[in-house]
């Protein structure tokens, strides 16, 4: 029984010790920026993390001419473009597209290179976008009928950029 009352002092103690601990925080893309930006404005920016900050942005590609003849694999992940990563812009969560491989081992990680290799099957979309032909196929389907749609609600329009009236059509 001694045994007993002396584990309990220890483990108060133990619960003492990871109240102290600090906890690790996860943050989003847009408040890492807000962070960014708000110690930007106050001056309390690292030198070393601004001269890193700038070097990036300076040698990352701004248009598809920058980065055609750029070396394979992309290292830019947070293209919009690069298969690797998926980043929802309205939350800032970054979705892993290829969970158990590493970058360099997909055969494409931009989307351009794709498009530019010409039409593929349904089955060599879904190995690139690691997706199920099906998948895929309701995808296509979707995007489809949003081009439809889009296309329907616009009237014609002319050479001269103006609406055809619907008597001329």
């Amino acid at each position: 029984m001694n045994e007993a009352k002396e584990e309990v002092p220890l483990l108060k103690a133990d619960a003492a010790e990871i109240d102290e601990r600090r906890r690790s925080k996860t943050m989003s893309r847009k408040e890492m920026a807000r962070d960014l930006r708000r110690r930007r404005l106050g001056g309390l920016v690292d030198p070393e993390e601004a001269d890193l900050l700038r070097e990036i942005e300076s040698s990352r590609p701004k248009t598809r001419a920058d980065c055609v003849n750029s070396p394979r694999p992309c290292n830019f992940v947070s293209c919009k473009y690069n298969l690797y990563l998926d980043v929802n812009p309205e939350t800032g969560s970054i979705k892993l597209n290829f969970p158990d491989k590493e970058i360099t081992e997909l055969e494409y990680t931009c989307a351009l290179d794709v498009a530019e290799k010409g039409g593929i099957t349904l089955e060599e979309v879904g190995e690139i976008m690691n997706l199920t032909r099906e998948r895929i196929r309701q995808v296509e389907t979707r995007g489809l009928l949003k081009v439809r749609d889009a296309t329907e609600a616009e009237p014609p329009r002319g050479p001269d950029g103006k609406p055809i009236p619907k008597a001329k059509r």
